[in-house]
């Protein structure tokens, strides 16, 4: 497969790069990863089932947001998460969101949103989050146009992950 810098970086891909990049380049080479993943299906049960008033599956640019709703005149993308565990990829998700809005002329604020936690946290979009997104990009196309996956390498992501037995057996 030829990977050209045309390549459409979404959020998905996004948070993949913060986990792992042998992830990033099976996500672009199409390699699915394991639908039966228990913590896979649980995040599409928790999607499904809750902030159900909302907005939800919002397609934009080839992305797809969790939530879209309007707070006080300000647009709000949200994104709900099973857990805080990889709270820093979400983080970077969600950002990519915001940038992508903006590149577009909307301004918007994001929202991280762990119903099983209660919790929930703002993202706003800043200048260092944008240059450090565009840094993402390039080492996103970077591992796209390998020829073959980076080695795996074992991290506290990886007993959880819906690629284990493609890296591991």
């Amino acid at each position: 497969m030829l990977i050209s810098e045309n390549i459409h970086i979404g959020g998905t891909l996004i948070q993949s790069y913060k986990i792992c990049s042998r992830q990033v380049w099976f996500e672009v080479h199409k390699i699915d990863q394991d639908q039966e993943n228990d913590f896979i299906m649980m995040g599409r049960l928790i999607d499904r089932n809750s902030y159900q008033r909302d907005k939800k599956s919002i397609d934009f640019e080839g992305s797809k947001f969790d939530i879209l709703r309007k707070e006080k005149g300000t647009l709000v993308v949200g994104e709900i998460k099973k857990s805080s565990h990889s709270i820093d990829a979400a983080r970077l998700q969600l950002a990519h969101y915001l940038y992508e809005l903006q590149k577009n002329g909307i301004e918007a604020r994001g929202e991280l949103l762990f119903p099983k936690e209660k919790k929930r946290e703002e993202v706003l979009l800043s200048e260092e989050l944008k240059t450090h997104l565009d840094q993402v990009y390039q080492e996103i196309i970077a591992i796209s146009s390998l020829e073959a996956p980076p080695h795996a390498k074992k991290c506290k992501y990886c007993r959880n992950c819906a690629y284990n037995e493609l890296c591991w057996s």
